[in-house]
């Protein structure tokens, strides 16, 4: 969710070795989520976007190892200066996933949103509004434990951010009764005392679902 991979293009190019996967990536068209804010008519706007990108993927001791960076270019806004649309940001992703026991793996990953220009962002802002942060933090967690002959599947997503005082909990279970039905259930949670902030503007939607599927 928090993840550089979501701005990858096709024109993507890769190596791999047995043990290790790298990644070059760019991407030029516009904000994939609102990048600013019209004032004039009051409404989000998509303002043009590059991204430049590098990641390493590869087995690390006893589990795999993900490293990623990427360099956002605000196009319309390569000043900072322009408070209707979101300054330039650099952006860094490390990991690192492992199986402690038989059918359980815990995985971690840190995030890290960093706005450049930040002064000039600042200086910019109309008097009264929200402000956001320079470094924008987010640490996740993720168990998944299988039972049963790997036919029941339960698992736990957190996402936290310690600048935003925000959280987002995702907890969920599956259980292949048959090769053909699929029985779900699951939640999602979200925390947080500012509208403004990333899952904290979502605090009213937190909901729980249950599900069937078959296959054929």
């Amino acid at each position: 969710m928090t993840g550089l991979a979501t701005t990858r293009s096709p024109c993507a190019c890769t190596g791999t070795s047995p043990a290790q996967e790298l990644a070059a990536y760019a991407y030029d068209g516009y904000w994939k989520s609102p990048g600013g804010f019209s004032f004039q008519n009051q409404e989000a706007i998509f303002p043009e976007l590059s991204v430049y990108g590098v990641s390493a993927r590869g087995a690390w001791g006893p589990g795999i190892g993900n490293v990623e960076l990427g360099y956002y270019d605000s196009n319309e806004d390569r000043d900072g200066d322009d408070p209707e649309i979101k300054n330039s940001q650099f952006r860094a992703l490390a990991g690192y996933e492992v199986e402690p026991l038989k059918n359980l793996t815990v995985g971690g990953q840190y995030y890290l949103e960093r706005m450049l220009d930040y002064e000039e962002y600042k200086d910019s802002l109309p008097p009264g509004s929200e402000k956001a942060d320079e470094n924008r933090h987010v640490l996740t967690l993720r168990l998944t434990r299988l039972y049963w002959m790997q036919t029941l599947e339960l698992s736990l997503f957190l996402f936290y951010s310690p600048s935003d005082e925000d959280a987002y909990l995702r907890p969920r279970a599956v259980y292949d009764l048959t090769d053909q039905w699929r029985l779900e259930v699951g939640g999602n949670l979200f925390y947080g005392e500012e509208k403004h902030t990333f899952f904290g503007q979502f605090r009213d939607n937190t909901n729980a679902y249950a599900g069937v599927r078959y296959s054929f």
